[in-house]
């Protein structure tokens, strides 16, 4: 695609260059192919109203600035563009070419869908600006606070909102899911170290056992979602990893757990962690161990929808007819666009692309119909953000 586009990408256009972002997956901060490959595409574009941007910290992630025809605010569009560190098992004649990566959830989908965007508005420029964002790390290493915390949304590369996408496999292809609130939960890891001390099996009294002191630290904190949140909120903790002991007949004098806490808002994320750090405690004292815990939430914060945004967001996309539009009930998966829409106003809603497999699976195979109604819904809808609703 070395030529000028003078026109939007076509259906047809859009789907090779999905099939190809297919190929070549990559991890957090890695996206090295990825990012090439869209300055590409981008630069095919015309440049009349454009402004391509990299960042040197920040060496894959890529911005355009379309600039309006007569501005009042700046819109934001933000896709991400990392995958994850799966064998793909789907069998298409367009599979990953990097083995143990693939884009398992639907990333390659999004950058399309943002590329065609970015194509109508550089055939037809729009009345305000807008911002296009192509994030690096998503799944790991929260790209959107990295790139936030480096100042790269500072004068006019701040947009006055933003709006994102996540494709989900238990919609139609096509459909469009929003929701007032919060559309993804907050995720913060946990790590717990127990330090007790080691034994032999058959003395029991002079060891301090930590497998022990480990199992009751995790029933403890069962109880904190069903007895200290409330069930109109919800909350989640999940410890999927317990490490202890050498050998059956050694008392282990250390244990580490390592888990997940999830919650739709941030104040629910902090009361959980607050209620851990007490359960910690009282373990210490009554089994006289040492206990150490660790949380880690970086940019992954609840994705809490701007109210006044999403309700115009909602009520446009309920009146297009050509718009399957569904009201999505929140998810305890996380986004790391939570972050930005912390420090910046916005929306981020669902693109259905109808799969069996769900996300993070080696066998999703979103329906690249999906594609191009996302793009029509979306280009629609920012123009009446630009043109009619102010």
């Amino acid at each position: 695609m070395s030529q000028v586009l003078d026109q939007e990408l076509t259906e047809k256009q859009l789907i090779e260059i999905r099939r190809h972002l297919h190929q070549i997956p990559e991890l957090a901060m890695h996206e090295v192919q990825t990012h090439d490959y869209l300055l590409k595409i981008i630069k095919s574009f015309n440049q009349e109203f454009l402004e391509i941007r990299e960042v040197e910290k920040l060496p894959t992630a890529i911005l355009v600035y379309v600039k309006g025809s007569n501005p009042q605010l700046t819109v934001g569009y933000r896709t991400d563009i990392d995958a994850l560190p799966v064998e793909e098992k789907t069998g298409l004649p367009f599979s990953s070419k990097h083995p143990g990566v693939m884009h398992a959830c639907g990333h390659d989908i999004h950058m399309t869908v943002a590329l065609g965007v970015l194509s109508y508005f550089a055939a037809h420029q729009p009345k305000d600006n807008m911002i296009f964002f192509f994030q690096p790390a998503e799944e790991n290493d929260n790209g959107g606070k990295v790139a936030y915390e480096l100042g790269v949304f500072k004068g006019k590369w701040l947009p006055d909102e933003f709006y994102g996408l996540h494709d989900n496999p238990q919609l139609p292809a096509g459909a469009i899911g929003c929701r007032m609130g919060t559309l993804f939960a907050g995720t913060t890891e946990v790590n717990v170290d127990l330090i007790g001390k080691s034994g032999h099996a058959a003395y029991p009294q002079l060891a301090n056992d930590m497998v022990v002191a480990a199992s009751q630290f995790i029933n403890q904190i069962q109880t904190i979602v069903s007895r200290s949140v409330d069930p109109i909120e919800g909350g989640v903790i999940t410890f999927g990893k317990m490490d202890a002991g050498t050998i059956r007949n050694v008392i282990a004098g250390r244990a580490r757990i390592e888990g997940t806490i999830r919650g739709l808002t941030q104040k629910m994320i902090e009361h959980i962690v607050q209620r851990i750090k007490q359960v910690g405690q009282g373990i210490a004292t009554s089994y006289g161990a040492k206990v150490n815990i660790e949380f880690n939430q970086g940019g992954y914060l609840p994705v809490e929808n701007n109210p006044e945004l999403t309700r115009h967001f909602i009520d446009f996309m309920k009146n297009q007819p050509e718009v399957n539009f569904i009201e999505t009930q929140p998810a305890m998966t996380g986004e790391d666009f939570g972050y930005l829409l912390s420090k910046i106003k916005g929306t981020m809603f669902w693109l259905g692309v109808e799969d069996k497999s769900q996300l993070h699976s080696a066998t999703l195979n979103p329906k690249e119909e999906s594609i191009e109604l996302g793009v029509q819904a979306i280009t629609k809808f920012l123009d009446y953000r630009m043109n009619d609703y102010k």
